[in-house]
């Protein structure tokens, strides 16, 4: 009776493990997967893939003499009115500033990360908290805030006029943009940082000392290269918003400092040239969509 029952439990075992049944099990997961995803799909689709395609569709259009838009005529026109003087020096100025802002959030957020992955438990989630504090307010009520900071009338300019200084003027300067970019993106560096900072096992350091290193050759050797994903991560992170960033260079630089996210609302809202906006965007985005390609493959698999 044993004998029998033991050979039925296999078989039974047997069926259960075929290749066929495990393919069934296989596509049932699928499906359900896809029924839980459909209206994040469908979201995306609606209010992301179709306009994307709709701003695409207009770069290749022609703007007539009353400032409309015709999409009957297809043609290369607003892609090769990309190189222009204008162009080109808005967007080597935002390319600058962008650089110029992900090295300074780098500088400033590699030591914060190792101080805060070396940390005990408790320190270590108070930092976390700190650093999401920013994002509990609005991001344009952050940067009116420096408005007013760096403003004539601010804080900033009374202390300096109090002790003998004069009048500060950062307000409306690229020093300004990149100042309020710096505090806006930082945390972005941060985080990348310190989740691939936190996973290095702190024992390869100590291994790196026993074998006589000094502490700038463990950085170079050890801890650098592999921090590297969080770099990588952070520091694509910050690029790709800056680069494109609307608020802050309007709000804190003016007039003077345009930025791509700033020229290409001019172009659909003031000159109303919508094909030469589009345009514009669609290669920003482009940019933009190979940055994050980058992110994935280097960064985003080990974070």
């Amino acid at each position: 009776m044993t004998d029998t029952t033991t050979r039925d439990d296999s078989a039974d075992a047997a069926a259960v493990a075929t290749p066929e049944l495990e393919a069934v099990n296989e596509r049932q997961k699928r499906r359900r997967g896809l029924w839980l995803a459909l209206p994040a799909w469908v979201y995306l689709a609606v209010f992301f893939a179709i306009p994307l395609a709709i701003v695409f569709v207009y770069s290749f259009a022609t703007r007539n003499r009353f400032g409309g838009t015709d999409l009957s005529g297809w043609n290369l026109d607003s892609y090769r009115a990309l190189g222009g003087d204008l162009v080109r020096a808005v967007l080597v100025r935002s390319v600058v500033l962008a650089v110029i802002t992900t090295v300074i959030c780098l500088v400033i957020s590699y030591p914060f990360a190792y101080f805060m992955a070396t940390r005990s438990t408790r320190t270590r989630n108070l930092m976390l908290v700190m650093v999401m504090i920013p994002f509990w307010t609005n991001f344009l009520v952050r940067n009116y805030a420096w408005y007013v900071i760096l403003g004539t009338d601010g804080p900033l300019s009374t202390i300096t006029e109090t002790v003998g200084l004069g009048e500060t003027r950062f307000l409306f300067t690229q020093t300004a943009v990149v100042l309020g970019l710096v505090y806006g993106f930082l945390p972005f560096m941060i985080l990348p940082l310190y989740a691939s900072i936190e996973r290095i096992d702190g024992r390869l350091l100590e291994a790196s000392r026993d074998l006589y290193a000094t502490g700038a050759q463990s950085f170079r050797r050890v801890l650098l290269p592999l921090s590297m994903p969080g770099i990588v991560a952070g520091s694509i992170l910050v690029f790709i918003p800056s680069l494109g960033a609307y608020v802050t260079p309007v709000i804190l630089g003016g007039a003077k400092t345009t930025l791509l996210g700033g020229y290409i609302v001019t172009q659909f809202l003031e000159a109303r040239n919508w094909p030469f906006g589009a345009a514009l965007s669609s290669v920003l985005m482009i940019i933009m969509l190979g940055a994050t390609v980058v992110y994935f493959r280097k960064g985003g698999q080990t974070l």
